[in-house]
C-alpha cells in the first residue's frame, strides 16, 4: 500500500468536475454526466458509476436515440435528483421532433430512472431509444489515480437476460456480487455489444404530440448483503423518500431567526447528514445507521469523521452519537496486527466492506491508523451522557471505554512517553491525527519531522477523553479510585504539555514534538483544538485565539491549516493554508469556551458567507486565498463534495454563536 494514494496523498478524492453530478443517499452514491450517462471510465479525476459498498455496481449507463447520442438542452444540476432535457440531433431549419425528459435518483442500493419521451409534431413519430448497460464490479480502490492493479486470480463476469431487462454478475471464490435491470415496459430486445455490455432497445410509436415514459429500475446486491430491497416505483417516488428522510431528520431543531444564512446552512447540513447514514453493526449485532465520512471516495465508517460528526450535532440530534459509539465499540480492536496497525482498545480508523480488503489485498476491511479515535470516542460518550442524560449507555459500554483509556495510557503512549504519540506505518497513513497528508505535520520552513510524532491536538482530545471519563467513572460507574487516577493523569498532562509545547518567542504552542522531543514550530490551527478540549490555561488560551483571528490565519472565510507567510504556507495545499470547515468549527466552540465570542463570530460568519456562496452547503476544505483579494471562496481542486464533518460544522457554530 505504500504507492496506494490514501487520505492525505492528495486530498480525500479527487474534484468533482462539471461532467459529474453526485447523487447520494444510503451508503449508495452514482456520479452521472450531464446528460445523465455513465461512460466506465476509468482512471479520471472523479469515479464514474453507481457504488454500493466500495464497488462500481452500474459502469455503463449510456443513453442514444435513433442510432445517436442526444443533445443536451438542459444539463444535469446538482440535486437529491439528475434532471436533464434532452433532444435528438439536427439543425436550426429542422426542429426536433420530439423532446426526451430524463430524471435519475438513487436510493440504498438502487438507482431508478424516469425516460419521458413527447412528440413535437402533430403526425404519429416513431422512435428507437437504446440504453446500454454494464456493471464491472471494480473496486474502488482499482480506481484511484495511483495506477495500481491488483490480481483476481478466479474471477468471472457473466450476464442473463431477463423477461425485463438483465442481470450481471460476479464471482470470485466465495465473494459473489450482483447488479439486477429491469424496466416497463420490457425491452423490444436485448443485444450484445461485444464489450460485455447489453443494449436494451425499444420502439416507440407517439401519437401526435403524444408522450411515452419508460422507466429503469437497477438494484445492487453486494457480497453479503442479504437484505431484501423494494425498489422504488419511479424517480419521483424515491424522491419522496428522500425528502421525507430529510424532513425527519431536521424535524424539532430549532434554527435560529436572526441569523437566516446561518439557519440556511444547518438545514442544507441537515439534509446532507440524512444523505450520509450508512448502515453498521453494534456489539449485539444490532442493525444502526452512521455517518460516513463523505461522497464520493469515503462513504463508509471513518471512527474520526463520525465522532466529530456526531459531536457537531449532538445538541441537536444526539441519536447520531447514539449509534456511533456502539458502532465503534463494535470494531474496536482486541489484539495485535502489525498490518492494520491494531492494538487493544484502539478505535477503528477506516472500515471497508470491498473485494480488496475481503481478500487481504488492501488492509483496510479494518485499519487502526488513528491516534485521535481513541480519545475522540472517550469525548463523545462523556459528552453524549452529559446532553441526554443515558446512563445506560455508559454503562453498556463501559469495558469499551477502560479498554480506551487503557490503549492511551499503553500502547499509545501516555504513560511511556507523556503523551499520545503515533509512528508512520508501513503502507499506511504518514500522519494519522486529522492532518494525515504525508507534509502535514511540519516546521515552518517545510521540514518534515523525525521519528515518532507527538501531534499537539491530539494531547488535547486526551487530556478531554481522560476528564470526561473520569466524571462517569465517578457519576455511573461508582469508581472513585479509578475516576482519581484518571483526574490526577489529565492535570500531569496539562502541566507538562504547557511545559513542552508553549513557544513563548511566538506565544503559541508548537504543531507538534518529534521524535527526539525538539518543537514543530510551524503555526498552525491545531492550536485552536486545544481551545475546545480546554487544555490551555486561561492566559495562554486567549493568546491564542486572538492569534488565530490575525490576517495570516484568518482569510475571511476562516482560519488557515497553517498561517501564511511561513515558507511551508500554499493556499492550495491540502494541510498547509487551507481552511477546513470542520476545523474552524472546532476553534469556533474553543473560542466561546474561553470567552472570545467575538472571535467566534468572526469565524461564524465567514463559514456561513462561503456556504452561502456554494448553495449553502459546505465542501469538505477549501483554498486559502484572502478574502479581500478574492471576493468568492475559491475552491479546493480535491474536495469532497459532501462530507460529513462539513455538513455538520453549522451546528457546531450555532452552539458556538447561539442564534442572536
Amino acid at each position: 500500500m505504500g504507492q496506494m494514494r490514501r487520505h492525505g496523498d492528495q486530498g480525500r478524492g479527487p474534484a468533482m468536475t462539471d461532467r459529474h453530478h453526485l447523487l447520494v443517499h444510503g451508503g449508495t452514491f452514482a456520479a452521472v454526466g450531464d446528460r445523465g450517462d455513465i461512460s466506465g471510465y476509468r482512471g479520471g479525476s472523479a469515479p464514474d458509476g453507481m457504488f454500493v459498498r466500495d464497488a462500481r455496481h452500474l459502469s455503463r449507463w449510456q443513453l442514444t436515440v435513433d442510432g445517436a447520442v442526444p443533445d443536451t438542452l438542459t444539463p444535469v444540476t446538482d440535486g437529491d435528483t439528475a434532471a436533464c432535457v434532452l433532444v435528438p440531433r439536427g439543425g436550426r431549419d429542422e426542429p426536433p421532433a420530439y423532446t426526451l425528459f430524463r430524471e435519475q435518483a438513487v436510493g440504498d442500493a438502487t438507482f431508478v430512472e424516469s425516460l419521458r419521451v413527447t412528440s413535437n409534431r402533430p403526425t404519429p413519430t416513431a422512435v428507437r431509444l437504446a440504453v446500454t448497460a454494464d456493471a464491472d464490479f471494480t473496486d474502488q480502490f482499482e480506481l484511484r489515480s495511483d495506477h495500481r492493479t491488483y490480481t483476481k486470480t478466479g474471477a468471472v463476469r457473466s450476464r442473463q437476460v431477463l423477461g425485463h431487462g438483465v442481470e450481471f454478475t460476479y464471482r470470485r471464490g466465495e465473494w459473489r456480487s450482483v447488479t439486477t435491470v429491469t424496466t416497463d415496459p420490457q425491452p423490444d430486445a436485448v443485444e450484445e455489444t461485444g464489450t460485455g455490455a447489453r443494449r436494451m432497445v425499444w420502439t416507440l410509436d407517439l401519437e401526435p404530440h403524444g408522450t411515452a415514459e419508460l422507466i429503469l429500475r437497477v438494484i445492487a446486491r453486494p457480497h453479503g448483503d442479504k437484505r431484501a430491497l423494494r425498489v422504488p416505483r419511479s424517480p419521483a417516488a424515491l424522491q419522496r423518500q428522500i425528502r421525507a428522510c430529510e424532513d425527519e431528520f431536521m424535524e424539532g431543531v430549532a434554527f435560529p431567526s436572526g441569523r437566516p444564512e446561518l439557519a440556511a446552512a444547518c438545514a442544507r447540513g441537515l439534509a446532507d447528514l440524512a444523505a450520509l447514514q450508512v448502515p453498521a453493526t453494534g456489539p449485539d449485532g444490532e442493525e444502526l445507521r452512521v455517518p460516513a465520512a463523505g461522497a464520493p471516495w469515503f462513504l463508509t465508517l471513518l471512527g474520526r469523521d463520525a465522532l466529530l460528526t456526531s459531536l457537531f450535532a449532538l445538541p441537536y440530534r444526539p441519536r447520531l452519537a447514539a449509534a456511533t459509539l456502539p458502532a465503534l465499540a463494535a470494531t474496536q480492536a482486541t489484539g495485535v496486527n502489525a498490518d492494520e496497525v491494531t492494538q487493544p482498545g484502539k478505535i477503528v480508523h477506516e472500515v471497508r466492506h470491498g473485494e480488496l480488503a475481503h481478500f487481504g489485498q488492501v488492509p483496510y476491511g479494518r485499519y487502526y491508523g488513528s491516534v485521535d479515535a481513541t480519545p475522540l470516542f472517550l469525548v463523545l460518550l462523556g459528552a453524549y451522557v452529559e446532553q441526554t442524560g443515558d446512563t445506560a449507555l455508559a454503562r453498556r459500554l463501559e469495558p469499551h471505554a477502560r479498554a480506551a483509556v487503557g490503549w492511551m495510557l499503553d500502547h499509545g503512549g501516555l504513560t511511556s512517553r507523556g503523551y499520545l504519540v503515533y509512528r508512520a506505518d508501513r503502507g499506511g497513513l504518514a500522519n494519522q491525527n486529522w492532518k494525515d497528508s504525508p507534509g502535514a505535520i511540519c516546521s515552518a520552513d517545510g521540514t518534515r519531522p523525525h521519528g515518532p510524532v507527538t501531534a499537539a491536538g491530539a494531547q488535547g482530545y486526551a487530556y478531554d477523553a481522560l476528564r470526561r471519563t473520569a466524571w462517569l467513572a465517578r457519576t455511573v460507574w461508582q469508581d472513585g479510585t479509578y475516576a482519581d487516577l484518571l483526574e490526577q493523569g489529565a492535570g500531569d498532562l496539562r502541566d507538562r504539555f504547557q511545559r513542552d509545547f508553549w513557544m513563548p518567542e511566538r506565544s503559541f504552542p508548537a504543531l507538534a514534538l518529534d521524535g527526539r522531543g525538539e518543537r514543530v514550530d510551524a503555526l498552525a490551527s491545531d492550536a485552536g483544538h486545544l481551545l475546545w478540549s480546554g487544555l490551555l490555561d486561561k492566559e495562554y488560551g486567549e493568546q491564542v485565539g486572538r492569534r488565530l483571528l490575525e490576517p495570516d490565519f484568518f482569510s475571511g472565510w476562516g482560519v488557515r491549516t497553517l498561517a501564511a507567510g511561513q515558507p511551508a504556507y500554499h493556499p492550495l495545499s491540502y494541510h498547509r493554508g487551507s481552511v477546513w470547515p470542520h476545523d474552524n468549527a472546532l476553534i469556533a466552540l474553543g473560542l466561546a469556551r474561553y470567552g472570545l465570542h467575538d472571535e467566534a463570530r468572526a469565524i461564524a460568519g465567514g463559514l456561513v458567507d462561503a456556504a452561502a456562496a456554494t448553495g449553502h452547503r459546505l465542501p469538505e476544505v477549501l483554498a486559502g486565498y484572502d478574502r479581500d483579494s478574492h471576493p468568492e471562496p475559491v475552491p479546493y481542486p480535491h474536495a469532497c463534495v459532501r462530507e460529513s464533518r462539513s455538513a455538520s460544522a453549522p451546528l457546531a457554530l450555532l452552539t458556538a454563536v447561539g442564534g442572536v
